[in-house]
């Protein structure tokens, strides 16, 4: 980690992103790229609350590219996670009223001199013979290259109709019947006979 910190081929802002997801691989690059333009068509500063709302489509390390830049947060509610599998994004500006979706394009072939080296790294991946080395090689080979190139390369971008997303939900909390532990009341399930239950708890009685 000391020594990514102290690269300078690595901006100061995917740095940031590095500290919070703990390595450098092209699933955080992906998102990061996604922050950073959406930052850009935006106008967008970090999220102290729920100003800015992130609905991404997977949950892979590209989430965390968003939670480090624009402050979308799972624990603040303006984090959605919708996991169909998709490399694509929604940000939405409460302020500003717009929204843009970036889905990524199809996969495209390597340019450039890395090109030899990630195909003979990616053989041996396919193979079975790649040492955690090799693995960290060609993660930073597909990673670099995805912060080199232009963002249309990478992602469309639509702007999409603005509707305005739900505040997280606020609500007190309640003992489970059953098994005693506090729960969020608009959680809880009832039960033929009254009680209310929390959710592992109602599964557990069905």
């Amino acid at each position: 980690m000391n020594k990514l910190i102290g690269d300078k081929s690595i901006p100061a802002d995917l740095k940031r992103c590095v500290i919070f997801h703990g390595h450098l691989c092209p699933g955080l690059v992906y998102g990061y790229r996604v922050a950073k333009e959406a930052i850009r068509l935006l106008g967008l500063t970090r999220a102290a609350d729920e100003e800015v709302v992130a609905i991404s489509e997977n949950d892979s390390c590209a989430v965390d590219g968003l939670q480090a830049l624009l402050g979308t947060t799972a624990g603040k509610g303006n984090l959605i996670l919708k996991d169909y599998g998709k490399n694509a994004y929604t940000v939405f500006s409460r302020s500003g009223r717009k929204a843009y979706r970036f889905a990524r394009k199809e996969y495209y072939d390597f340019k450039g001199e890395a090109k030899e080296e990630f195909e003979r790294l990616d053989r041996a991946f396919a193979a079975g013979e790649a040492s955690n080395a090799k693995l960290r090689r060609q993660k930073r080979l597909k990673a670099m290259d995805l912060l080199s190139r232009p963002f249309e390369e990478i992602y469309q971008t639509t702007e999409v109709p603005y509707e305005e997303p739900s505040y997280a939900e606020l609500a007190r909390s309640e003992p489970c019947a059953l098994c005693g532990e506090m729960t969020m009341a608009t959680k809880m399930v009832q039960a033929a006979d009254g009680r209310m239950l929390c959710i592992p708890c109602s599964m557990k009685e069905s």
